[in-house]
């Protein structure tokens, strides 16, 4: 399995492996952003579109009240939350963002999954860094759960907490 892609919170992005490519992959991934939307007929709103960049460019799970002060116009008037709650909503059902519901927070999605496609989260408790990983073992496990129970599953999303190779060789040096 290979790690998809990859944030972190507190480390300078020197010592964050994934950072560059994160980086590196955000303008792609906003282009197939507006070629999606264009194909299934759905308009990337100017907040949609301001949300999904501003995403793009934190390169940690972010909040909405948190998504509403970063785009709003300096000096305006804040965006309402329920603007902000639209077009995050939007943007989950769209695949363009995920919902880290442990977190409580978005993080902009650098990759296409499709629809049947189980995603983990492996969360940093230390930093606050999320690795994304899909993999078809994960999502032939995790159906054979849902089938075992009798279970239909319309979101497949699994978090795992723990600490992120950064910080556990952080820790050991210290």
């Amino acid at each position: 399995m290979q790690p998809l892609a990859h944030a972190h919170d507190s480390h300078d992005a020197g010592s964050c492996r994934h950072a560059h490519e994160h980086q590196e992959h955000a303008a792609e991934a906003l282009a197939r952003a507006e070629r999606v939307c264009r194909e299934r007929g759905l308009r990337l709103t100017p907040i949609r579109r301001q949300a999904l960049e501003a995403l793009h460019a934190d390169h940690k799970p972010v909040g909405a009240y948190d998504l509403a002060d970063r785009i709003s116009p300096p000096g305006g008037r804040r965006l309402a939350p329920i603007s902000i709650y639209r077009a995050l909503d939007f943007l989950v059902e769209q695949g363009f963002v995920h919902r880290l519901s442990s977190r409580n927070a978005y993080i902009a999605c650098l990759h296409g999954h499709g629809a049947d496609e189980v995603v983990a989260f492996l969360i940093c408790e230390a930093c606050g860094g999320v690795d994304e990983d899909s993999s078809p073992a994960m999502r032939k496990a995790v159906a054979a759960i849902a089938q075992g129970r009798q279970f239909s599953p319309s979101h497949q999303v699994v978090e795992i907490v723990g600490r992120c190779d950064h910080c556990r060789s952080a820790a050991t040096h210290d």
